[in-house]
């Protein structure tokens, strides 16, 4: 018997070759804010490029399918293209569309989420709404982490440059609140002066690791002080002069990590001095927020965010509500105000604590937060007899497993909005619900994060059997859709 002939499958010529130059037409951005060409129909990744140029790029690396370069020269420059605001932008990681008009970068990130859930979900005609723009696209974080290095001999801190982990000191980021700003900077120079020793992510050695800067309603600052180490060198002398420096500062803290990894924040949290928390508000409602908490960076756009939320809840009163991945409780607390009981799940227990502490004092009765994962927690309260109208899911960047997405499923709620801050794992979770059972209806994107590729998401999903009514009015089954 003659042996099976190998089938030769031609190997993929790779046209260009690192270190040359080639010409390439943009026609996309990519989920990273970078211009994407091709080059005999070999794809090309070009920071700082936009659709529509024509650029000569010298490539850096080059893979099996695809190759990265940078801008060498523009040749023929977008009707879009801006200067960025920042002096540092060209090196900084930390934003990658301030080169581009903002009404294009509305339209781009429109277009990245429509992407997600055409080519990831593989989910056909579901309408994806304009971008919700930003009124203040500049200095709207109301959260600064960034890493403290050193670099020919001094202290730096700021963003880490694109693609790598050096730091670019940063003393005035645009997107950063102006306190914020001021308390880098304090910090930079405290730490120099009192020569505390920086953390080398190398020999994992020294002490100053990062700094957090979080700022509420009422401009209040709090300083969290991320260590390597379970000591600070002159705590009190560190604490001193930076209450002598800011004075919106009413909280110093310290977060221990000592963990050879990535992790901006571990476990353990110590107020050196001030108050355990600060307050933040949204709508009529005010929050406590401690160093670990989740809130969302800007404020005013997470109002506008909830306010979707509430929409696609489209709650009457009797309603029972769960709030999945709830954080300090703000989604949970707006439900609360239209519905007749809201559940909020959350894995981190400081979050919770603020949860229950800003459900009082906002005199809210009908929210109870519960501390655990969602995999276990959903199950334990459906044994208990709880059966939800509306599950409200906020995950972080990985999105949901699919044992928490067949958890919603089995519980059958009528509604599901699912809230977003990764189109790629918001399409892969959306396509997953639909085999079981529940229909994206439409996909709002909120501009979180202006000059950034990131795009905040919120989806309203309904079971097959609910009837829906439609911008004209027509109702129609969710199964035929």
């Amino acid at each position: 018997m003659k042996a099976k002939e190998k089938i030769k499958h031609p190997t993929q010529t790779i046209p260009v070759r690192k270190g040359q130059t080639y010409h390439i037409w943009i026609d996309r951005l990519g989920t990273s804010g970078e211009g994407v060409g091709r080059y005999e129909n070999f794809t090309v990744f070009v920071p700082n490029a936009l659709p529509g140029e024509n650029i000569s790029v010298l490539i850096e690396e080059v893979k099996s399918s695809y190759a990265r370069g940078h801008v060498k020269e523009i040749l023929h420059t977008s009707p879009e293209r801006v200067a960025p605001l920042c002096e540092i932008y060209d090196e900084c990681g930390g934003c990658q569309l301030q080169h581009l008009s903002y009404d294009a970068q509305l339209d781009a990130k429109r277009a990245q989420v429509a992407d997600a859930l055409t080519h990831i979900g593989k989910l056909l005609q579901i309408p994806v709404k304009e971008t919700i723009r930003a009124e203040q696209p500049w200095n709207y974080r109301n959260k600064m982490q960034f890493p403290i290095g050193r670099n020919s001999g001094k202290i730096v801190i700021g963003c880490f440059a694109q693609g790598s982990h050096r730091i670019i000191n940063t003393e005035n980021c645009h997107i950063q609140r102006a306190e914020n700003n001021d308390l880098a900077n304090a910090a930079r120079e405290i730490a120099e002066q009192l020569h505390i020793p920086v953390y080398n992510e190398d020999t994992h050695k020294g002490v100053l690791r990062h700094i957090v800067g979080r700022v509420g309603c009422s401009n209040d600052l709090m300083a969290v002080i991320v260590t390597a180490t379970k000591q600070l060198p002159r705590a009190k002398e560190f604490v001193r002069m930076m209450r002598e420096r800011l004075p919106n500062l009413v909280s110093v803290h310290q977060n221990i990590q000592t963990y050879r990894n990535n992790v901006i924040m571990g476990r353990d949290t110590q107020l050196l001095w001030g108050r355990s928390t600060i307050i933040d508000s949204l709508g009529r409602l005010n929050f406590h927020i401690s160093p670990r908490s989740f809130f969302q960076v800007n404020t005013r756009q997470a109002e506008r965010l909830y306010e979707q939320a509430l929409a696609y809840a489209d709650l009457h009163g009797t309603e029972t509500v769960i709030d999945a991945y709830c954080g300090t409780g703000t989604i949970t607390l707006f439900l609360a105000q239209k519905a007749r009981k809201v559940y909020g799940i959350e894995i981190v227990q400081p979050a919770i604590l603020d949860a229950r502490k800003n459900a009082r004092d906002n005199h809210v009765k009908n929210a109870e937060f519960i501390v655990g994962d969602a995999t276990a927690v959903m199950p334990a309260l459906y044994k208990q007899g709880v059966r939800p109208d509306v599950v409200v899911v906020d995950p972080p960047r990985a999105g949901c497993t699919e044992t928490v997405l067949r958890t919603f499923a089995n519980m059958k709620p009528q509604r599901i909005v699912y809230v977003s801050c990764n189109p790629a794992t918001l399409a892969r979770d959306l396509a997953i619900l639909k085999g079981v059972g529940y229909i994206t209806q439409e996909v709002q994107p909120v501009d979180l994060f202006p000059q950034t590729s990131h795009v905040e998401n919120i989806a309203l999903i309904i079971r097959k059997s609910i009837r829906v009514e439609n911008a004209r009015g027509v109702y129609f089954n969710a199964a035929k859709i």
